[in-house]
């Protein structure tokens, strides 16, 4: 439910209701969950929700577990390039740590 209800916020720019609709998603976020998140935040300008993915991702083995999702190829489709950017520097750094 928060997902529509976010799009809508940002749609009739309803800022408390937004940030209460990200707050409620960074709750429920998963491995399977952060990739859609993560296009949703950038999508709509959501500052709360894409930094709880990019913590999220940055937890060992989350980012690695996400990347293997249906939704994180998509992600790296229809996203914009600087946050695939982002993404894949907290991959590098996963994977050299």
């Amino acid at each position: 439910m928060a997902k529509p209800l976010l799009v809508g916020a940002d749609r009739y720019k309803l800022e408390r209701l937004k940030l209460i609709c990200e707050e409620e998603l960074c709750r429920h976020m998963g491995v399977h969950s952060v990739a859609a998140m993560l296009a949703l935040a950038e999508q709509h300008c959501c500052r709360v929700l894409k930094e709880a993915c990019t913590r999220f991702l940055s937890e060992p083995g989350n980012l690695k577990a996400a990347m293997a999702t249906r939704d994180f190829e998509q992600l790296k489709t229809g996203c914009h390039p600087a946050l695939m950017e982002l993404v894949m520097k907290q991959y590098i750094a996963a994977t050299e740590a």
